[in-house]
């Protein structure tokens, strides 16, 4: 084993873990790692990490189900819009063929919805505070059913986000639902977050792989690290105060972002 198969354990150990102890990260973070660190071409990072979310979070959602955090009516929801999404996308990618716009589309849609993700995650807290006055959600309009569209939609141009950079599933994601359903714990936010990412991120990413934009090779070592790395997230992560968390990965998806855009 050389030093870049040991460089992807490590990494995948590192996101995995992430990811298990706050349900964002996954593509956000591998993606640009892929591109920057090992100099993977972007269509390239983007298929293999999509199948790459799609083994790592059904290993995560295993472990909140047994926990019973995951909201199966909101990830029902929110498939029912990302999912032909996904589809559509993917003949768009398609038709583009292998030329420089498939490649700026794709780069520069990765490196805005890393910005957006970081400041999701940055500003979760004030976020979730604005939607709530005096325990009274700004939402409160929308009872039971009436609020599913927006889900649903909200589903859709998260799947054409992702299929396009393999981001926004995440903090997008999930401090929208915080705002959407104020009183849904945060812990089931974390777990149908993370479910609901599985069939987009599969789906993606195998339209990805017939497309020949995906390193198998690559994909299996970096789940030899992410699977016990999201063990540990989700056992471990409550260790690190949430707000520590939040602002540190924030912080440093802002930079990466800025950093893939000026690329």
């Amino acid at each position: 084993m050389g030093f870049e198969e040991l460089g992807l354990i490590i990494a995948g150990l590192v996101v995995g873990s992430v990811v298990g102890a706050t349900g964002v990260g996954g593509g956000a973070l591998m993606t640009p790692i892929l591109i920057m660190g090992f100099g993977v071409k972007p269509a390239l990072a983007v298929g293999t990490d999509l199948l790459y979310a799609a083994i790592t979070k059904a290993f995560g959602v295993w472990l909140h189900r047994t926990r019973g955090t995951v909201n199966w009516r909101i990830v029902g929801l929110l498939a029912a819009g990302s999912l032909p999404a996904c589809l559509a996308t993917l003949y768009a990618i398609e038709q583009m063929g292998e030329n420089g716009l498939k490649f700026s589309v794709i780069t520069k849609t990765l490196a805005v919805m890393i910005i957006i993700t970081g400041s999701f995650t940055l500003f979760r807290a004030l976020i979730q505070k604005a939607a709530t006055h005096e325990e009274q959600p700004v939402v409160s309009w929308m009872h039971g059913r009436a609020r599913e569209p927006l889900v649903v939609l909200l589903g859709a141009v998260v799947g054409v986000t992702v299929t396009l950079s393999s981001v926004g599933a995440g903090a997008i994601v999930a401090t929208l639902l915080l705002v959407l359903y104020p009183r849904l714990p945060t812990v089931s936010i974390v777990g149908t977050d993370i479910a609901y990412a599985i069939p987009l991120a599969l789906v993606a990413g195998l339209g990805h792989a017939g497309s020949g934009n995906v390193d198998w090779h690559m994909l299996g070592f970096m789940l030899c690290g992410s699977l016990p790395g999201m063990f540990l997230g989700t056992k471990f992560g409550f260790l690190v105060p949430e707000k520590v968390l939040r602002c540190t990965l924030g912080g440093m998806l802002v930079f990466i972002g800025i950093l893939l855009l000026n690329k």
